[in-house]
């Protein structure tokens, strides 16, 4: 506002300052006509794009070019999180007929000199491991992965989220609570058919050399029981009375440069010669008859109507 006002005033001081004469000269029958700038509308810039309705850009770059625009460039990244990996690396193959095979069968010595040769590789990623967890042992690790595999389906059956992130990596909890927003789990550990054991170990580094992280497979043979029931009660999956034996590989990592890291569940290996899992029964809906607010139904008068025959043809 001051500022229109100042320009207002030299306007006039000119005007004043070039009609001014003497008194002798001055002309009082051609008087000059006062011209003042006065403040029109405000205009904004419309872009040409705005305003188009219905209308494709073939090139929307260069119309935002000539509209004085410039469109930020997109950066395609992937978030990367250090606090676990991605995977597993050189994952443990478990021999074929595990834990059915007696050690003093022909095949069960040809599997346990089989496992001592391989063995090298894990006795060396133990040494790192040590170097950078005094306190790892391959004696007792293998008690207390089965104790985090245990603290790990008892937070997930309470659905205790803060208590399962603590417990599983970042890869292995999507893997875990996927498909079970609305369905009931009940799972517990009845035994232990087999002292748990670790058979593999790896020690290598991501991003960068020296960052090491530490993966350990420990084999645990088990009997447990898990009953999956859907939002209506409805039992989908085993039984809380049906004990099975389970032959499981967990492998178990930890962010060995991080101080405050800890060993949590990070993922199991399937071998390929395992039996198929029990299908899933789902809950399936029976169309019924159309009722009015005011009737109620007779479950006994009514049969469920039969699907239609239906020619195929080929």
């Amino acid at each position: 506002m001051a500022l229109h006002m100042r320009r207002t005033l030299l306007s006039l001081n000119r005007i004043a300052y070039k009609t001014f004469k003497p008194p002798e000269v001055l002309d009082v029958h051609s008087p000059v006509p006062l011209l003042l700038t006065v403040r029109t509308k405000k205009r904004y810039f419309i872009p040409p794009a705005v305003g188009l309705k219905r209308k494709r850009n073939a090139n929307p770059e260069a119309h935002a070019r000539a509209a004085g625009i410039v469109f930020r460039q997109e950066y395609f990244e992937r978030p990367i999180n250090i606090a676990c990996t991605a995977g597993i690396f050189d994952p443990y193959v478990p021999p074929e007929g595990d834990a059915r095979l007696s050690t003093l069968s022909k095949e069960g010595i040809k599997q346990r000199t089989e496992q001592i040769r391989q063995s090298a590789a894990s006795q060396l990623a133990i040494r790192k491991i040590k170097e950078n967890d005094p306190e790892f042992s391959s004696k007792t690790f293998a008690e207390k992965a089965q104790e985090i595999f245990i603290e790990a389906h008892n937070a997930l059956t309470n659905f205790n989220k803060e208590r399962l992130h603590s417990l599983v990596t970042e890869r292995c909890y999507p893997e875990l609570t996927r498909g079970n927003r609305y369905k009931t789990i009940r799972w517990r550990f009845l035994e232990s058919l087999e002292p748990p054991r670790v058979v593999h170990a790896r020690c290598p580094d991501m991003v960068s050399k020296g960052n090491l992280y530490g993966q350990v497979t420990v084999r645990m043979h088990s009997k447990q029981t898990l009953a999956i029931y859907d939002r209506f009660g409805r039992l989908m999956l085993g039984g809380e009375d049906q004990p099975k034996d389970v032959l499981e590989y967990l492998v178990i990592e930890r962010h060995l440069v991080n101080p405050y890291g800890s060993w949590r569940l990070h993922g199991k290996i399937v071998p390929s010669w395992a039996p198929a899992k029990d299908p899933i029964i789902k809950t399936v809906q029976i169309p019924g008859p159309e009722l009015k607010p005011w009737e109620e139904f007779d479950s006994q008068g009514y049969q469920v109507p039969k699907p239609e025959a239906v020619q195929w043809y080929k």
